[in-house]
């Protein structure tokens, strides 16, 4: 449908996963994207393999200078930023009296600092190019509920639904709109972790929390990274244009809100 021809677009942690199926979603509706990411070969490979509408930024989004490089290395190859995605992220697991500063600090600066700070250069960019844009979250099921041994990053993604609120209220006056999504349990590399670190506190055997949390999603499966294209290339067209400061859940009907 080409409902992002033209535009330019750059996704964070974009060099694999739920980043990677964004990038190539949007290729295929005529936009040009920044695979940014604090690997910059992998962002190379992949940016090779979606084809000449890709490119690769290195980015640190836990850096004010790397944030700052990526978006003047956008205005530079594009002309300027249209979309932003907020995708990159980091997770831990712990019981609460194990959390450590350490974990809790990274995590934040990841999750949260990252993504506000990305979200700032990004609106300043499109405020002084004068076209407004779209700036797209990635929040979680997990920022919707605490979990017992998921605290902080419940924390973070709890953090990102209000950053979502304050920001798309702010924004807007400029023609920003700012939104969210938040994706239930996705499976992929990531998920390959995450089912690591539970098996190891809660003494099961690997594979078993992915089984477990599959079985739990009322569609009947765990998501794909594919299953959440179809929101985020919605967020970022016109056709979402009198949407603001909303948070979308893509879970397979995990969380109703």
């Amino acid at each position: 449908m080409n409902r992002l021809d033209g535009k330019s677009a750059l996704i964070t942690g974009s060099a694999r996963g739920i980043g990677r199926a964004f990038a190539k979603a949007y290729i295929a509706e005529g936009a040009t994207v920044a695979i940014a990411d604090i690997d910059f070969v992998r962002a190379s490979d992949t940016a090779a393999e979606l084809g000449p509408n890709a490119y690769p930024v290195l980015l640190d989004v836990t850096e004010q200078s790397s944030i700052d490089a990526a978006v003047r290395a956008v205005e530079e190859k594009t002309g300027g930023l249209d979309i932003l995605i907020n995708n990159a992220a980091l997770f831990d697991l712990a019981p609460i009296v194990e959390i450590t500063r350490a974990s809790y600090d990274r995590l934040f600066a990841i999750n949260v600092a990252g993504s506000l700070f990305m979200l700032q250069a990004a609106a300043r960019s499109m405020i002084s190019r004068g076209t407004g844009g779209k700036i797209i979250n990635m929040a979680s099921q997990a920022g919707r509920r605490g979990e017992a041994l998921v605290g902080v990053y419940c924390a973070t993604k709890a953090a990102i639904i209000s950053l979502t609120q304050s920001a798309g209220l702010d924004l807007i006056k400029h023609g920003i709109n700012v939104n969210a999504i938040a994706p239930g349990v996705v499976d992929g590399e990531h998920w390959d972790g995450v089912d690591a670190l539970f098996a190891r506190h809660e003494n099961l055997a690997p594979g078993e929390k992915k089984k477990q949390v599959g079985a739990a999603v009322p569609f009947g499966r765990m998501g794909r990274a594919e299953d959440l294209t179809g929101m985020a290339i919605f967020l970022a067209s016109p056709e979402a244009d009198y949407i603001v400061a909303q948070t979308y859940n893509v879970d397979g009907g995990n969380w109703m809100s």
